[in-house]
């Protein structure tokens, strides 16, 4: 039997206009797109999800070390595995609104965290920000948070580039305790 490759892509009656896309059902993302743990307004009460994670348990919460004014927290919907953040546990939006002390513990964990994705998963490099307000990307910009995003090489591979896809290769839960199992204690 001889099979032909073509270009034209595969019509897919009844589901939607046909492209040349494979599916990688991700039902759980749509949470996030539907504003899953967004809050109502700006204020601390209004459902602040980096003010309620502090009150769970590390494990419930995902958070990997725990400070004085700040905590390190896995990202609920990360862009690679291991991609968390560090959050002060006041309520501010603004990172000038940070005292000194605030500011010091934030780059010391923000120090920390890459130092554990290090040992826990041979991180090549980071992509480390914040992004202040909504029009700047903030996704919950009410509440201060530091992206720690690790990278290795090839991590840019062809899935979010063609495929439009990430692959995160180990549960949550499993991530968290590997990092706060290489949290370091001092540095």
């Amino acid at each position: 039997m001889l099979l032909t490759m073509t270009s034209e892509p595969e019509q897919q009656i009844g589901v939607g206009s046909p492209d040349a896309f494979q599916r990688l059902w991700t039902p759980h993302r749509m949470a996030y797109i539907q504003g899953e743990n967004k809050p109502s307004g700006s204020a601390a009460g209004d459902g602040c999800p980096f003010c309620s994670i502090p009150e769970k348990s590390d494990e419930d919460g995902l958070i990997i070390a725990r400070g004085e004014s700040v905590y390190a927290v896995l990202n609920l919907y990360p862009y690679n595995g291991g991609h968390c953040m560090i959050v002060p546990f006041r309520h501010v939006a603004d990172y000038t609104e940070l005292d000194a002390a605030e500011t010091a513990e934030l780059a010391d964990f923000t120090k920390r965290a890459m130092t554990a994705l290090r040992i826990a998963s041979g991180a090549h490099g980071f992509n480390v920000g914040m992004n202040q307000g909504a029009e700047a990307g903030a996704g919950i910009a009410a509440h201060l948070h530091q992206h720690i995003v690790p990278r290795w090489g090839g991590d840019t591979n062809f899935m979010p580039v063609i495929g439009h896809t990430k692959v995160l290769p180990q549960l949550l839960a499993d991530t968290r305790k590997m990092l706060a199992d290489a949290w370091p204690t001092g540095l």
